[in-house]
């Protein structure tokens, strides 16, 4: 003995709403599975008036793009995906190759974009580092200076790319690189060394 239940606001039963949504999504989805490749012949990045980049592709245009690395590490030029600048960021297309595939101008363009994206100051000498309450605090020299940061200890903040090579995040996302832990000084590395 099933009954529909009527929404209040509406007068309609709520599996019809369920129809239309479950379309809905099916579209959605279809439209998120699709993948589409941006080459310097279907697409034109310009640099807009606030330092953004816009797309005009296919007939669509896009005031403003994110552009992002699929593999940053290990693969930087390759497989670059551009997506719609809102929180749902959703992806209007990849760029296959960043050298091949666009012009010399686009590919400028774009890293420059990717350049604030992933900016990663690489630390150059560790001046001290305070572990306290489950926090350690670092105060470091970068390439880009003089550096304070804070980091939750064993919360995954500092990661071994290679055995050399580290990421660390601070509290605020924020990315720092040490490039090769064994160019380090041996009371630098035994500062470090609770993350080794």
């Amino acid at each position: 003995m099933s009954e529909e239940i009527k929404n209040p606001d509406s007068g309609k039963g709520i599996a019809d709403e369920g129809e239309f949504d479950l379309k809905k999504m099916e579209e959605e989805t279809q439209e998120m599975l699709r993948l589409r490749y941006i080459t310097k012949d279907n697409a034109v990045f310009e640099r807009t008036e606030g330092g953004f980049v816009s797309l005009k592709i296919e007939g669509e245009t896009y005031p403003r793009v994110q552009v992002y690395q699929s593999f940053p590490f290990t693969d930087p030029d390759a497989y670059i995906s551009i997506r719609e600048a809102d929180e749902k960021a959703r992806e209007i297309g990849m760029i296959k190759n960043l050298k091949k595939d666009v012009s010399r101008e686009t590919r400028q363009i774009l890293e420059e974009q990717l350049r604030l994206r992933y900016f990663t100051p690489k630390i150059e000498k560790i001046i001290n580092i305070k572990d306290e309450y489950g926090f350690a605090y670092f105060d470091v020299l970068t390439d880009h200076g003089a550096c304070r940061f804070t980091i939750q200890m064993g919360g995954g903040s500092v990661v071994h790319l290679t055995d050399t090579r580290l990421m660390i995040t601070d509290l605020d996302g924020n990315r720092f690189e040490i490039v090769d832990v064994t160019r380090l000084s041996t009371q630098e590395l035994r500062k470090l060394d609770l993350f080794l």
